[in-house]
């Protein structure tokens, strides 16, 4: 309830926390995106055994925890866009585990996402779809987890302001082309869910706090793990929906007869590719799994499809 306004972006961090989907938003400074994505450890369900031991481990091994120490909090980690490659993704002196592996089990978060160094970006690609990263150490290499939930926050152009109502951006829409541009299709083709997060109106700022509780999102994103914790109980590659792929996928997201017309539409008429349709399954699995529904229904797709569609940024 601390953030006013932006319900839209609410749901989408709702959706990713439920289901562990990249989430990537855009908007003009002031706009709440750091906020936003400040409160999403609080919606996550607590750091099961396993995960806590996980996370002890590389924390201890960066220096980050008393000896004996047990991590119970989900990690939520925002390093700098100007902090270099090896305390990104690991290395250096001893090799030490990197802030995507500081983040396993947790959050990521990447503020002003364009403004890290290119070679950085890409490097995370591989990290995101295997979970895991490989540090080089004199003649060994060492495999680090870093499964973590990303969460990317941009402006939508270098000075900020090219959807602002208020102020206009002199280079429109160059400015925003050439900002965002940095970041390459294959890296955007990662999140699941964008979600534009417009300015808030000051008059709103003094309305009364509305929507719901943190504790009730909280309660609701729990529940969805759990359905998935029954539904991958037999398969100790998954852990929740945003894993699930091949087979897998076919499985335990497809959709039914109505929706799978609608993504037909969709992927006729905006050019939808074969990595899109099957990250709108995934969504459209969590979506129905926070819903309580056993099978995935057009409205499921429908919302999934519009976090697909609600950038312009990036590949379909």
């Amino acid at each position: 309830r601390e953030v006013k306004g932006q319900e839209r972006a609410k749901r989408a961090l709702e959706i990713a926390a439920a289901g562990r989907h990249h989430l990537f938003m855009v908007g003009t400074p002031g706009s709440g995106k750091s906020m936003l994505a400040a409160r999403l450890p609080g919606i996550l369900p607590p750091l099961s055994a396993p995960e806590a031991l996980e996370t002890s481990m590389i924390h201890s091994l960066a220096g980050l925890l008393t000896e004996g120490g047990i991590s119970r909090d989900r990690p939520f980690r925002e390093p700098h866009h100007t902090a270099s490659m090896a305390a990104i993704v690991g290395g250096g002196r001893g090799a030490k585990p990197g802030e995507i592996s500081l983040a396993h089990n947790g959050v990521l978060f990447l503020d002003e996402f364009p403004e890290f160094p290119r070679t950085v970006l890409d490097t995370l690609r591989q990290p995101i779809e295997t979970g895991t990263v490989v540090v080089a150490r004199a003649n060994a290499h060492i495999r680090y987890p870093c499964r973590f939930l990303l969460i990317a926050a941009a402006n939508p152009c270098k000075c900020g302001y090219l959807s602002d109502p208020n102020r206009a951006c002199g280079r429109a829409p160059i400015c925003g082309e050439d900002y965002l541009g940095r970041i390459s299709g294959p890296l955007m083709d990662r999140f699941d869910l964008r979600v534009e997060v417009p300015p808030v109106a000051f008059a709103d700022l003094d309305l009364p706090s509305s929507g719901e509780a943190s504790s009730t999102i909280a309660a609701r994103v729990a529940t969805a793990r759990a359905r998935q914790t029954v539904r991958f109980k037999d398969a100790p590659d998954l852990r929740v929906n945003a894993d699930l792929e091949g087979s897998a996928l076919e499985e335990f997201a497809t959709p039914d007869a109505d929706s799978k017309a609608l993504i037909s539409r969709v992927a006729e008429r905006m050019g939808l590719s074969a990595r899109g349709y099957h990250r709108i399954l995934r969504v459209a699995r969590t979506i129905a799994d926070l819903e309580g529904s056993p099978e995935v229904r057009k409205p499921h797709i429908a919302e999934a499809i519009s976090f697909r569609l609600s950038s312009s940024v990036g590949g379909l």
